[in-house]
């Protein structure tokens, strides 16, 4: 029935704005009430690092937009596997993880974990990824990735990582897969002691994250032969891809995500999500990001985010299962 008087057209637009808003208010009424109280961001890192920076930069935006702080807490061992199960056996609702490419392994790692690293924490987004630096002893006679792999098949060189599971360990991996070549792996506390014996020549290759190893190579401690992102580094664009490099295949990027316990419901992880893309799109957010060496910001969805991780872990499983690596 038609109220006399009414332009019918207005009426048709007052009608689908009426349904329009009957739609919209269940949602906002169903927007979460949430954080009621801090938020502790668990850290699989120590402090300092590529990570915990990040992590601290992220949790201070958070922190603006929220009625609540979100306070980082480093919890560092067992390749993030201790600041993980204390984030997937929280019940309160406000600790979540913020962990790295290292979650992606340790399935295939640990023989025994005391969390289902799949169905006990989901991902909330992804939040950056930055590239590794493939270096050698900056008096070393390797000019070219080609040079140092050809040596690598008549010498059995050696490579520095810190241990089961880090960035440093898995690039390398996929690296001597790639090339399919053998090293020797010498464990370190840490990129910063093995490229004090890389400038020493005591090891023969390491890969470092971007805004450290870099500052190796401008120091004179290391010579830069690629980075292991699909793109050159803005800061030494003269240095080539590991793809450039003629290994494709050794692409790899280290990458942060933010996590939440699975009981989390749907509509806070939404929202958190949703924050989260709000201060990664921040300019000065995105300023502070590329200095620390992030070369791609990415705060995409939820369900993204487990599509991305789910890939991640098939893709390292098999890698480290080729590699002879057994779970212990």
């Amino acid at each position: 029935m038609m109220i006399k008087g009414v332009n019918p057209r207005l009426a048709r637009v007052g009608l689908l704005a009426g349904l329009a808003l009957s739609v919209a208010l269940p949602a906002l009424a169903q927007a979460p009430d949430w954080p009621t109280r801090p938020v502790r961001v668990l850290v699989i890192a120590s402090a300092g690092g590529p990570t915990d920076l990040v992590a601290r930069l992220v949790s201070d935006g958070l922190s603006r937009r929220s009625s609540q702080r979100f306070v980082v807490e480093n919890r560092t061992g067992a390749g993030g596997n201790i600041a993980a199960s204390a984030v997937a056996q929280s019940k309160d609702g406000h600790t979540l993880l913020f962990t790295n490419t290292s979650h992606s392994v340790n399935r295939a790692l640990y023989a025994r974990l005391d969390y289902d690293p799949v169905k006990d924490l989901t991902p909330i987004s992804i939040v950056a990824e930055s590239p590794m630096v493939l270096m050698v002893p900056p008096n070393s006679p390797y000019r070219t990735v080609q040079d140092l792999v050809a040596r690598g098949r008549t010498e059995r060189l050696r490579y520095a990582s810190a241990g089961n599971g880090g960035a440093l360990q898995l690039v390398s991996l996929l690296f001597l897969h790639a090339a399919g070549i053998r090293m020797e792996e010498v464990a370190y506390r840490g990129s910063a002691p093995a490229v004090l014996d890389l400038a020493a020549g005591r090891i023969d290759m390491l890969y470092d994250a971007g805004i450290t190893g870099f500052a190796s190579v401008q120091g004179g401690q290391a010579r830069a032969l690629a980075v292991s992102a699909a793109q050159r580094s803005p800061v030494m664009p003269e240095v080539p891809t590991i793809a450039e490099a003629g290994f494709p295949a050794a692409t790899f990027s280290v990458w942060q995500v933010l996590m939440a316990p699975s009981a989390m419901p749907e509509a806070t992880q939404q929202a958190l999500q949703a924050q989260l893309a709000a201060v990664l799109a921040e300019e000065a957010t995105q300023s502070q990001l590329r200095t620390l060496g992030v070369d791609r910001i990415v705060g995409n969805t939820p369900e993204e985010a487990r599509r991305y991780v789910a890939r991640e872990m098939l893709r390292w499983e098999g890698i480290l299962k080729e590699a002879g690596i057994e779970p212990q």
